[in-house]
């Protein structure tokens, strides 16, 4: 009795430190987009394609990034091949906060006059923008209890489709984005929070997700792996 008892406190005592670190993901991650959309240098893609659409129609920022999220928490039912309602929910759950959070945080930072400072300096805060991003993705990846829709789409083609490969599975999930900036382009003629942020990105973010994997949080494992690699 006595290991079975050692058992659970053990699994409740990991449980609990995976809420924590997605709390702590939730922060940092919400922090990096605003920092990239203040600064107005270049977003993360799916960010930039967001705030595209926030430029193209009535909406406010917060209800378009959820709506985004929604959309591509249905994709990933697809991706899956049945629509998981546990799954479906903690998309829908992780998006709210964030959403209202980069809103946010991004009115703050505007605020406090970001944009006043010169051209490196916003160079480099939107750099650390992006991998305060990159950051959050591994530890709220890794923790796997909720994800926000695009990062888990991210995740079901790293482990379902590309055995594991961070790298190319960021490049693929960013296909959906890149149509979409194309679209709002070819309606508006204007594009926005695209620049040397989204180039960055393109190229590296999925390898500073596989570098923070192996180089930070160490005791932080991947979590309920077999139910992104089970089949159907």
């Amino acid at each position: 009795m006595s290991g079975e008892g050692n058992i659970s406190a053990t699994l409740k005592q990991d449980y609990t430190k995976r809420w924590c670190y997605l709390g702590l993901s939730l922060l940092i991650n919400a922090t990096g987009h605003a920092l990239t959309i203040a600064t107005n240098l270049g977003s993360a893609v799916w960010t930039a394609s967001a705030v595209n659409l926030y430029h193209l129609w009535p909406l406010s920022l917060r209800l378009t990034l959820f709506l985004c999220g929604v959309l591509v928490a249905l994709a990933n039912a697809v991706m899956i091949h049945r629509l998981d309602w546990i799954r479906f929910a903690g998309n829908l759950l992780f998006i709210t906060p964030f959403s209202y959070l980069i809103q946010l945080f991004t009115q703050l930072i505007i605020y406090l006059g970001i944009n006043n400072l010169a051209l490196i300096f916003r160079i480099i805060i939107d750099i650390g923008g992006i991998l305060c991003v990159a950051l959050a993705t591994s530890i709220y990846q890794r923790a796997n209890i909720v994800l926000h829709p695009n990062d888990d789409f991210m995740q079901i083609l790293r482990y379902r489709y590309f055995k594991g490969n961070a790298t190319i599975a960021q490049m693929a999930h960013y296909i959906p984005p890149m149509l979409i900036m194309v679209v709002t382009y070819c309606l508006s003629g204007k594009i926005f929070a695209v620049n040397i942020g989204t180039l960055i990105c393109l190229l590296f973010q999925g390898s500073f997700i596989g570098y923070f994997d192996l180089h930070t949080f160490k005791g932080l494992k991947h979590y309920d792996l077999a139910k992104l690699l089970r089949k159907g």
